[in-house]
């Protein structure tokens, strides 16, 4: 049980760093091209994770792998999920791809199994109920409004996301039972470093001190968030990390309030309710159960 919290809590800690890379690679979406993004993201992402593999000693063992096609599989649906994820941002606000994205732990329950025989409780498919509950409640009240111009395409681009992303997720978590988290990790960041690289040709912009140092911070955030996600995927189940998800609505509505000066409506607090009800069902509610000892029988 205590081995689940430390994964939910990883994963808490996940979302926040990954709401700062959001942010930080929203602000760079109009003046640098997408490739240089994730070149810059990836690249950088790699000096937290060769610091995390060497203070645990790890490194370079921790770097060795007897499954190297599942890695660039898994690698390369990294790089498609990154890809789409980052140029829906050129046109949602934070709050908005972060709903979106919220089909993603519905799509790992139903992966996590089907692929991972992870066992879908009643409890399980409630706390996601309320959690996508939550998403309609802040999100439907909100379509009548004016949308900036490309709407539509960052919807569909996140919800490619939402899809190549729970692919993603469910890989790691099959990983994660014989491979180091942070080979898992700066793989993902190498392959994406060299996919943003080869965009070179395309065309990449100058940026000026801001840009980099927000280019910067998303790599840095991005590397640490990585490495609570993998870590989080490793000690506690596909499934039971579905709700915990919801958690980064906060961060995202507390980005756009802070950095985009974009206030939320009024069903915002009945959304997180609804949000936190399904974070209390799959961290404290969803424990195993007890199995009841057989009585003795008297001898006749």
């Amino acid at each position: 049980m205590a081995y689940d919290q430390f994964g939910l809590a990883l994963r808490v800690a996940a979302s926040f760093l990954f709401t700062v890379m959001v942010v930080c690679v929203k602000l760079t979406t109009d003046d640098i091209p997408l490739g240089q993004i994730i070149f810059w993201r990836s690249a950088v992402a790699l000096l937290p994770l060769l610091v995390y593999l060497h203070l645990t000693g790890d490194l370079p063992s921790g770097l060795l792998t007897k499954r190297p096609r599942s890695h660039l599989l898994r690698c390369l649906f990294g790089l498609a999920a990154m890809t789409t994820s980052f140029a829906s941002l050129k046109y949602l606000p934070v709050a908005d791809s972060t709903v979106i994205g919220y089909l993603t732990p519905i799509l790992m329950l139903i992966l996590g199994g089907v692929f991972l025989g992870e066992a879908i409780t009643r409890t399980r498919v409630l706390a996601v109920s309320f959690g996508f509950l939550g998403v309609l409640v802040m999100t439907i009240p909100s379509m009548d409004g004016a949308r900036p111009d490309g709407y539509l395409i960052g919807v569909g681009l996140g919800l490619i996301t939402a899809v190549i992303t729970a692919v993603a997720k469910v890989q790691i978590r099959d990983l994660t039972k014989t491979e180091h988290p942070g080979a898992i990790a700066f793989y993902f960041a190498l392959v994406c470093a060299i996919g943003g690289r080869a965009t070179l040709p395309f065309g990449w912009a100058s940026p000026n001190l801001t840009s980099t140092l927000l280019l910067i911070g998303a790599g840095l955030s991005g590397g640490l968030a990585h490495i609570c996600m993998t870590l989080g995927l490793k000690h506690a189940e596909t499934a039971k990390l579905a709700g915990i998800e919801y958690l980064s609505l906060v961060f995202a509505v507390g980005a756009d309030l802070l950095v985009f000066n974009i206030w939320p409506g009024l069903n915002f607090l009945p959304a997180t309710l609804f949000v936190l009800i399904a974070a209390y069902l799959v961290s404290f509610r969803d424990g195993p159960k007890r199995q009841k000892q057989p009585t003795a029988k008297s001898k006749v």
